[in-house]
């Protein structure tokens, strides 16, 4: 594998989903598509369609010879063994609410999970690199170090989620027994909460019903930062499902304690 090759590649993926997709944004005439027919509101936008196409055709150009996982647009099969994992607009809901917590989120992948991710927030201008023995961040405020906090007690610990029903029934009971034991509690950053665990601001992200391409890029950017990303039961996360974030060993193994016992 060309390392640089592909680190280039994936700030090039970023940068062509951020052309695409700032003109949209705070747009007065945007317009969402629900992707479920009936029930809850799934929204897709024409700003995320734009993001991914872009993203594509800076693939086709620079590494054909990769797989591709979208959010949109499906896969594609390589014949490399690596596979980008690709969401163009991660927190759709908060774009078109006009919040920047939403971002495009870019990783490289191969049987095992990432090996390698990017959260960029177009809007703000930051972005968190994670993997081949990087862990940096860049924004207004310059480039430096991600890392991830020590180890604290739950009492003393933050944590975040996007939707404060977390998934099912049982999965909403489960989180909530754990928020009943942190300091502070907060919703909706979508993956700018990840990029907040990895920067070292924050201790734990928990959420359930994820797809792939929601998490492959967090659990290498937090990883790198190190942090740690696993399902409920500890076990690998890049499948997505339940997903626990943590920035360190004390951190999740108390929030694991909780969360593991949710049928």
């Amino acid at each position: 594998m060309d390392i640089d090759k592909k680190i280039e590649t994936a700030h090039a993926l970023a940068d062509a989903a951020r052309a695409a997709v700032l003109p949209f944004f705070r747009s007065t005439d945007l317009v969402a598509d629900n992707k479920h027919s009936g029930g809850s509101f799934d929204p897709v936008t024409e700003a995320d369609r734009a993001a991914e196409l872009a993203m594509r055709e800076v693939l086709a150009r620079m590494c054909p010879e990769d797989g591709i996982l979208g959010e949109e647009f499906g896969q594609v099969d390589g014949t490399s063994g690596l596979t980008w994992v690709l969401d163009p607009i991660d927190g759709t809901r908060a774009f078109l609410s006009g919040s920047a917590t939403w971002g495009v989120l870019v990783a490289l992948s191969d049987h095992s999970g990432p090996v390698y991710g990017l959260i960029d927030q177009p809007y703000i201008g930051e972005r968190f690199e994670g993997g081949f023995g990087r862990a940096t961040m860049s924004g207004p405020l310059g480039t430096g170090p991600l890392k991830a906090r020590r180890d604290r007690a739950l009492s003393e610990s933050i944590l975040f989620t996007t939707f404060p029903e977390v998934g099912s029934a049982a999965e909403g009971a489960g989180f909530a027994d754990l928020a009943a034991q942190v300091k502070l509690v907060r919703y909706g950053l979508d993956c700018y909460a990840y990029a907040l665990v990895a920067a070292g601001q924050i201790d734990l992200v928990v959420e359930a019903g994820l797809a792939p391409y929601d998490i492959h890029a967090p659990i290498a950017v937090i990883e790198a930062a190190g942090g740690i990303v696993t399902d409920w039961q500890g076990g690998p996360a890049h499948q997505g499902g339940r997903v626990l974030a943590a920035a360190s060993h004390q951190q999740h193994a108390a929030a694991l304690e909780v969360l593991s016992r949710v049928a």
